[in-house]
């Protein structure tokens, strides 16, 4: 083989450059390939995590609302604010594969946290409804209590007998109110209550509001907590305008005392 300035390269030595080369080539495609999987793999799974970020926001503003809670003390709508001095760990550099571990955990959290708000959520909102329907407050807005439950001197006879409820006193034609969410099992004549109105609160509460004027409200209606059900009267066996308020509890007479004095 000649020598100097045409000077011809190895045929072996040419022949190993271009494997190589074409060994880098291939190399890099399938890094390529390999990125894009992984590069689409991360994408779907930070796709995941956002879709399950989501649906907590949604939950942890719903638990917000139920819970009566000040807006601007969770707001989800923003991140926590967190804060403080750092120092960077040397040689801690992240990793793709460190990444995704990492992100299976977290997904793994997430997924917990979600389940543990739905819980709570059905939690919150039991708690809530039976804060609706189990009887509490006045049957009036406005008015003073005319007789409490139990003995007392019999206004017609005069003689000593059981009173099973409370009389609330307030004008004539004043509203009457629920003090639960029911629904009306009576609303009519009744023998010693003139037009009485009957709810049923459901989980053995029934309350009864007596001598009304008239019943705002018919059998089978849904009224809400607070909601008008009768004008105040002085039907039946009544001496003036006033409401007669009785509470059942499993079907017995109860004095309705500690229910008016629970909050609303």
């Amino acid at each position: 083989m000649a020598r100097g300035d045409g000077e011809v390269l190895p045929s072996g030595l040419v022949a190993a450059w271009a494997k190589e080369a074409t060994a880098q080539r291939e190399e890099i495609s399938q890094t390529r390939v390999s990125a894009g999987e992984n590069a689409r793999a991360l994408a779907r799974r930070i796709a995941e995590l956002q879709a399950h970020v989501l649906r907590l926001d949604a939950a942890g503003q719903r638990l917000t609302q139920i819970a009566g809670l000040d807006k601007g003390e969770f707001n989800f709508n923003a991140p926590p604010p967190v804060g403080g001095p750092e120092e960077l760990v040397p040689g801690q550099e992240p990793v793709l594969g460190d990444v995704l571990t990492s992100l299976d955990s977290f997904e793994k959290q997430l997924t917990d946290r979600e389940r543990q708000m739905r819980v709570l959520e059905d939690l919150l909102l039991a708690s809530r409804l039976q804060q609706k329907v189990r009887p509490s407050g006045w049957p009036i807005a406005d008015g003073w209590i005319s007789s409490t439950f139990g003995t007392r001197t019999d206004p017609f006879t005069g003689r000593y007998a059981n009173h099973y409820g409370i009389d609330f006193a307030a004008r004539n034609g004043s509203d009457v109110l629920s003090v639960a969410t029911g629904i009306v099992t009576d609303a009519g004549e009744r023998s010693g209550y003139g037009i009485l109105v009957e709810i049923n609160h459901g989980n053995g509460y029934v309350t009864r509001y007596g001598h009304n004027q008239k019943a705002l409200v018919r059998v089978g209606d849904k009224v809400n907590k607070g909601q008008r059900i009768a004008l105040m009267g002085s039907t039946g066996r009544s001496t003036g305008p006033h409401v007669h308020f009785e509470v059942l509890f499993n079907g017995a007479l109860v004095n309705p005392e500690q229910y008016i004095q629970a909050s609303h």
